[in-house]
């Protein structure tokens, strides 16, 4: 058991005065959040003082992968060349909570699946409600006082007493049923931690090389053709259904499109700047709108052909990858 006692915190972070990347709360956003992982990464390295818009290339590999797009994540070589973050699985093979104590005391923390039944920030959804898998990031935790501070989504927020007890499963004996949830350990010295120049130069030569990892043939092709197959059974079946096949699908390709515009601006500036990649920006805006048109035409739940919108997405999607080519040439 870990000897940390009272608060153990990371950076000393606090949800009441905690402000999240502009990614996560500028209001002309499409979408604030994109998926559990992506978002609590993002939220990690901007409460650390990084970045983490320079760690997001790896989503212009973003591929229709049958039934559903790429659930995109940065890339753990990615987090260690930029910032020196090693990421990597760990053994859950003692009572959690203390071993966030003892990763916090020791200057690192974990990433773990836990049960969005029990994680207060999800009120408007699964807080509750549900039983969600998604991903957290512990800030701080108080075991005596049954605290933990932990980032999610699109921020930094607290659960204590009956929702700290229920989330690390701790009253009653331990169900053999229930296998341990997924964890990772993070690390924040697994090399040279770039700012400035530095930093914005290797973000770029990464963008760069998972340009040239791309899908080698147009994804909103394919998406097309799996969707028209699809498309009777999602009109015709319940609403859950609907809304699992919306996030994996439309709602996932655009929340990452339009994250990866941010790096490419946050790269050549506002819109793009005056150059190729504001041609790219311009068409990944594109993605970003057509995928939420289909969002809505889904929800509507009539017939519709879906074919025109496809074709603007497949064009778009041309563009960006001809632009981000050309400006970074």
């Amino acid at each position: 058991m870990s000897t940390a006692v009272g608060l153990v915190s990371l950076f000393g972070a606090d949800p009441a005065s905690y402000a999240p990347h502009a990614v996560h709360s500028a209001t002309d956003r499409t979408y604030v959040e994109t998926n559990c992982y992506s978002d609590v990464v993002i939220e990690l390295l901007h409460a650390r003082g990084d970045e983490p818009l320079a760690a997001i290339g790896s989503t212009i590999r973003l591929d229709f992968e049958g039934d559903q797009w790429t659930f995109f994540k940065p890339d753990p070589g990615d987090l260690e060349r930029l910032y020196g973050v090693d990421v990597h699985e760990m053994q859950p093979y003692r009572a959690l909570p203390d071993q966030i104590a003892e990763q916090l005391a020791s200057g690192r923390t974990i990433t773990v699946e836990l049960d969005a039944w029990f994680l207060p920030d999800t009120a408007a959804t699964s807080y509750r409600a549900d039983h969600v898998k998604t991903t957290i990031i512990p800030e701080a935790i108080d075991r005596d006082g049954e605290l933990l501070r932990y980032f999610h989504n699109a921020g930094l927020y607290e659960l204590s007493g009956e929702d700290y007890r229920g989330i690390f499963r701790l009253d009653g004996p331990a169900d053999p049923e229930v296998l341990p949830p997924y964890t990772e350990l993070v690390r924040f010295d697994a090399g040279p931690r770039l700012t400035g120049d530095a930093l914005h130069a290797e973000a770029r030569a990464l963008l760069g090389r998972h340009l040239a990892l791309r899908p080698k043939t147009n994804p909103f092709v394919r998406f097309g053709a799996a969707l028209e197959r699809d498309l009777p059974g999602l009109l015709e079946g319940d609403p859950a259904h609907y809304h699992a096949y919306a996030f994996a699908t439309v709602r996932m390709v655009g929340s990452g499109f339009e994250l990866l515009s941010a790096e490419v601006q946050w790269l050549f500036g506002a819109g793009g700047g005056d150059g190729p990649a504001a041609d790219a920006v311009a068409a990944m805006g594109e993605i970003v709108g057509a995928s939420k048109l289909l969002s809505l035409k889904l929800a509507r739940r009539r017939a519709f052909d879906p074919a025109s919108v496809i074709d603007a997405l497949a064009a778009a999607w041309e563009r960006t990858v001809d632009g981000l080519d050309a400006a970074l040439a």
